[in-house]
């Protein structure tokens, strides 16, 4: 028994039929996305969903527009004989010792009240029990309707707001950490569709990670939808602002392109707003003159869900929604000063400092986004794509995972005075890694390197999946010795 957030019931009748058409969309959607049959019987103030299988209700519970749901015990005749007789043989033994209520209510014609249901089922109940209508421990529950009567003895929370696809559609700019994910679950559980806009500063470890987040948002939380995540490559806008704008503005200025970036995808998405997981004062960008100089380059309004929310209740939020693990991996990317940042720019400002810009850098960023289609996406091939690097970024931390016949002395030397690998490698054998990487810095890149590439790069998805930028030497150290003596010949 599924029963409608509250808000629909405020609505008039024209939009209530369509948000219940909506929300009916969204159920069978829901069932469906876990290979789950179901049969939904719709009436003016409640559904019934019948279904099969461990946990039959478990979908509901992602579904924006319920306020409560209730697994029937179940279903007799609207007799008042037959409603005493199944309500004591099902709740006879559950309530025995404990304090009880029973709540009744009626809806048709019958020759007895919802009072009768009580004091009736209430009194069959009762011995070795006792009442308690102000805080029992066990709740029996009994609506009649029509000709019928259900029994049931839990109400459990629904996700409340509204079924999504109520609102249109916004696009809501994602970085994979708490703030932005819970941003856009929270426009979500307002009825508003979206797709997402991911600005990547951090290749493709960082990039897997974020589509981590979003599919799951996609996944568990948008039934009724097939949201797009679209992946920017930002590392040359970014290389651009370094270039160009000076130090205190960089930030709030990396902020202006991101938001032009989402404005130019939200025109060919058809979206009719900006979502962004700003909270006033969480960091320095986002006080709010800084705020006031970014919003004014979106045409489209900007959606703030989170603008007064304390960084504890985000996370506290992100651990409902199923975000938070997948978050907490996520390092800081966004960070591309390193000294102080400007807390009360202006508009007219940035827009000086943004005149030295190449618009053509942002405008070769957007020719080349990568769409993805969260709901049909699998995430094993792109584990894949982001796992091997040919070459050794600067300041990234190298790990040998060869075995060494020679031993100690020979595995801490060995690669390292040739030049072949960084003089600050460090020995790590499968073994080691296998049993724990935590003290390695998070801040680092990792570059794993084993004689043949297949090994590490099985560690390296262990480590990607921890939150570590790890990437495999593509072909290993033979693949490495040849490319180097190709570069020296």
């Amino acid at each position: 028994m599924v029963r409608f957030a509250g808000e629909l019931a405020m609505k008039g009748r024209r939009t209530r039929r369509r948000f219940q058409r909506t929300l009916a969309r969204n159920l069978r959607d829901a069932y469906a996305s876990e290979n789950r049959p179901c049969e939904l019987r719709q009436e003016w103030s409640r559904f019934y969903v019948e279904t099969a299988g461990p946990d039959p209700a478990g979908p509901l519970r992602r579904v924006f527009g319920i306020s409560s749901y209730s697994q029937i015990d179940a279903v007799v005749p609207a007799e008042l004989e037959a409603i005493i007789a199944r309500g004591a043989e099902l709740y006879g033994e559950r309530v025995k010792g404990r304090t009880y209520a029973v709540r009744a209510r009626r809806s048709g014609q019958h020759d007895f009240g919802s009072s009768d249901v009580m004091e009736r089922l209430g009194a069959a109940l009762n011995p070795g029990a006792t009442v308690d209508l102000d805080d029992p421990e066990v709740e029996v529950f009994v609506e009649v309707r029509d000709d019928e009567a259900r029994l049931f003895a839990d109400r459990l929370s629904g996700a409340g707001g509204l079924p999504l696809g109520a609102e249109s559609k916004a696009v809501a700019l994602l970085s994979g950490g708490f703030d932005s994910a819970v941003a856009a679950w929270s426009l979500l559980r307002r009825g508003v569709a979206l797709d997402y806009v991911f600005c990547n500063l951090g290749g493709d470890a960082y990039r897997r990670m974020v589509v981590e987040v979003a599919k799951h948002l996609a996944d568990r939380w948008s039934y009724g939808t097939r949201p797009r995540l679209y992946v920017l490559d930002f590392v040359p806008v970014v290389a651009e602002l370094r270039r160009a704008v000076e130090p205190p503005y960089l930030q709030v200025a990396l902020k202006r392109q991101m938001y032009r970036a989402a404005e130019a995808i939200a025109g060919h998405a058809r979206a009719d707003a900006l979502v962004t997981g700003e909270a006033v004062g969480q960091v320095s960008s986002q006080t709010l003159a800084n705020l006031r100089a970014i919003d004014v380059v979106a045409e489209r309004p900007v959606l703030r869900p989170l603008i007064g929310s304390d960084k504890e209740d985000i996370i506290a939020l992100s651990r409902r929604i199923g975000t938070h693990d997948l978050s907490a991996r996520v390092r800081e990317y966004c960070l591309i000063s390193e000294g102080p940042t400007a807390t009360g720019a202006r508009p007219e400002t940035l827009a000086r400092e943004e005149q030295k810009l190449d618009p053509a850098v942002l405008e070769a960023a957007l020719e080349s986004v990568d769409g993805l289609d969260l709901r049909r996406l699998r995430l094993a091939p792109l584990v894949a794509a982001g796992l091997f690097t040919d070459e050794i970024p600067a300041g990234a931390l190298v790990i040998d995972m060869r075995e060494w016949a020679g031993g100690p002395d020979e595995a801490a030397s060995g690669g390292r005075e040739s030049g072949e690998l960084p003089a600050d490698a460090i020995r790590r054998t499968e073994a080691e890694l296998r049993e724990g990487f935590g003290d390695l810095d998070r801040a680092r890149p990792v570059v794993l390197v084993c004689p043949q590439g297949m090994v590490s790069a099985q560690v390296a998805e262990r480590m990607q999946a921890a939150g570590y930028e790890a990437y495999s030497l593509r072909g290993g150290m033979k693949a490495l010795r040849r490319r180097q003596r190709a570069t020296r010949e």
